[in-house]
Formats: structure tokens, sequence, C-alpha cells
């Protein structure tokens, strides 16, 4: 399918709990590739995964009433996921702005270059920017090469970087 086919028959939609298992499955492929590229990261358990999403427990308390997920369906299937949710900057030397947080967004790899993920971000930064978000900010492993290039694509820049160590 060309990826103006695939655009058409995208559906973008908020979550509910009964996604839960293809999302799951969605998100697992992720957690996949993301071990790969990072010992950090790893393939959380399926089930825990599915009871996060069933029963909404997929942001930080603290975003309660200020989140959400939205999912991508093809063909009645889970194509792929976005989480996000509004918060206000809390640096003392930033000014007061409300960004809206992309956590997680995730496409399924037999999916992927059919402007799948593109809908998907675009419609986060939608309920973002109707809720008042000045930015959205997101943020990937430096070696995931692919995702910079389609967040630069989708018209972000690189904004701070976080060093790590180990100790």
């Amino acid at each position: 399918m060309d990826q103006a086919a695939a655009a058409a028959t995208i559906t973008i939609r908020p979550a509910v709990s009964e996604d839960a298992d293809g999302i799951a499955r969605v998100y697992l492929e992720s957690a996949e590739h993301h071990a790969s590229l990072d010992s950090r990261y790893w393939i959380p358990d399926a089930e825990v995964l599915r009871a996060r999403y069933r029963e909404g427990r997929q942001h930080p308390p603290e975003t309660a009433g200020k989140a959400i997920t939205l999912v991508a369906e093809i063909g009645g299937e889970i194509a792929g996921f976005v989480d996000a949710w509004i918060e206000r900057s809390t640096d003392p030397l930033q000014r007061d702005i409300l960004y809206c947080i992309i956590n997680e967004l995730a496409v399924s790899s037999r999916l992927r270059s059919q402007g799948t993920g593109g809908q998907l971000l675009q419609a986060a930064e939608d309920w973002g920017r109707q809720r008042g978000a000045e930015l959205a900010a997101l943020s990937h492993l430096a070696n995931n090469t692919r995702a910079a290039a389609f967040y630069q694509r989708m018209g972000y820049a690189s904004a701070a970087i976080r060093e790590i160590k180990r100790l």
C-alpha cells in the first residue's frame, strides 16, 4: 500500500480499554527495537502492559485529567499509538511555558513509513494546542537515527541534551 492510500485509511481516535491488547503488541515491538539500541532498555511483560492500558495507568498520576492516549487504527487493527500529557515548565530559568509532552509514540513495524506516525504526532500536537500548550516536547535515544530523522521532518529540533554516565 502506498503512503497516500494508507494515510486515507488511518483513523486516529482516543484509546479505550479494549485497545489494550493492540497497544501492548505495538509497544512490545518498540521495546524490542529500543532494547537492541541501548542496554538500559528491556522488553516488559506483555500482561503488565495490557493491564496498564486497560486500566488507564499509562500516564503519571500527576497528569490526571491532562493526559491522553491516541491510537491509529487501520482496518480494525491498532497500527500505532501515542501517549501525551500537558505539563508546565518547572525550570526557574525558563518562562512559564505549557508543554505538550509526547511520551510514547510507536507504530507497528510492518506499517511504518505509511504516514501513521506523522498522523499520530500531529493529532497529539493538536490535542495539546487545544489545551493551551505553546510547545511540544519529546525525547528519543541519541542513536535512534530513524526516529531523529522522522522528528526533524516533523519540525522538531534539539533543544537540550541529556548526558549520562555509568556509575
